[in-house]
């Protein structure tokens, strides 16, 4: 028998390591058994980035922000390097960490010349006075504790360039503008110490308009931690995940009404996403290493390993 996620996550304890590279941003029909493969190589490498910063002795936040900055890199996922271009045919790059010991947070929004914006949002967190820094200004202040700062076109690739010009091509025929999927990347983690952490980086809502920001970057909304319950990362249609400020919620029904991790975290995303029609999913940690999840959509890139190294990494259902 297949060992699913929610299985081996179960025999999770100690030092865990958890990712994701979007939900509902693909169907079995659309991949290919080259392209699956592909995918599963870039979470097992973003894996690798993270557990080797907690193997080290590293903290949580460590290991998301180098798990995360992996995912950035990857030409595959819809963060920095590889991102969806907005109705202008230009990148518009988010995101948020966040510590689970302290509760301190930060998060960039609405950038283009960030090489990595999870640790530009690393850095709001621990070298400003601020929780979250949006376009010009946060692109300075990166620049200015020392963050790699590139041209926007190094986030561009062939592959969505090529989405973008069919994507106008059927909007000037139809007069409809479409639509697209959504993706983000993501990584939560527990170290040694028992301290939870989350990251979320995003290029957002492929074809969107008129500077929309989506839940990656909101704490609370697509990222929370806190010790004292779990750590959250989420991916799908943002404006459902703020609404119903989905990873706090996880972290209260924990926290308030005696929920395990599993039941808020399943509730969530089943019992109060799905009605509305928000479509997606996320993954959550607590200060235990118990690990969970789940999806609406058909499918989540996502991923997990444990102390010991043993991985697991899947796509579909």
């Amino acid at each position: 028998m297949k060992t699913t996620v929610e299985q081996l996550s179960r025999r999770f304890r100690g030092v865990v390591l958890a990712i994701h590279g979007g939900a509902g941003v693909i169907t079995r029909d659309d991949m290919s058994p080259a392209q699956e493969k592909k995918h599963l190589a870039g979470l097992h490498a973003a894996l690798n980035a993270g557990y080797a910063k907690l193997k080290k002795g590293g903290t949580s936040l460590d290991a998301v922000e180098a798990a995360v900055r992996s995912l950035e890199d990857c030409p595959l996922f819809n963060a920095a390097h590889g991102a969806v271009l907005n109705h202008d045919g230009r990148i518009d790059l988010d995101a948020a960490i966040m510590d689970g010991a302290t509760l301190n947070a930060g998060a960039v929004a609405a950038v283009r010349t960030i090489r990595n914006p999870v640790s530009a949002a690393r850095a709001v967190m621990e070298r400003s006075d601020h929780v979250m820094l949006v376009g010009q200004g946060a692109q300075d202040f990166a620049g200015a504790v020392g963050l790699k700062i590139v041209d926007p076109e190094y986030f561009v690739t062939e592959a969505q360039r090529r989405k973008y010009v069919e994507a106008l091509e059927q909007e000037r025929k139809s007069k409809r503008r479409p639509k697209g999927k959504m993706g983000t990347v993501g990584a939560v983690a527990v170290d040694a110490e028992g301290n939870v952490a989350a990251a979320t980086s995003t290029g957002g809502m492929f074809n969107k308009r008129w500077g929309r920001v989506g839940d990656s970057p909101v704490i609370g909304a697509g990222t929370y931690a806190s010790n004292e319950t779990c750590a959250v990362s989420c991916t799908g249609h943002g404006e459902y995940f703020i609404r119903l400020v989905v990873a706090h919620n996880v972290s209260s029904r924990i926290k308030y009404a005696g929920e395990t991790l599993l039941q808020a975290s399943r509730a969530v995303v089943h019992d109060e996403l799905l009605p509305m029609g928000g479509e997606g999913g996320l993954i959550a940690i607590d200060a235990k290493g118990n690990c969970s999840m789940p999806f609406n959509s058909e499918g989540m890139y996502r991923g997990c390993i444990t102390e010991s190294g043993e991985s697991y990494v899947a796509i579909f259902k």
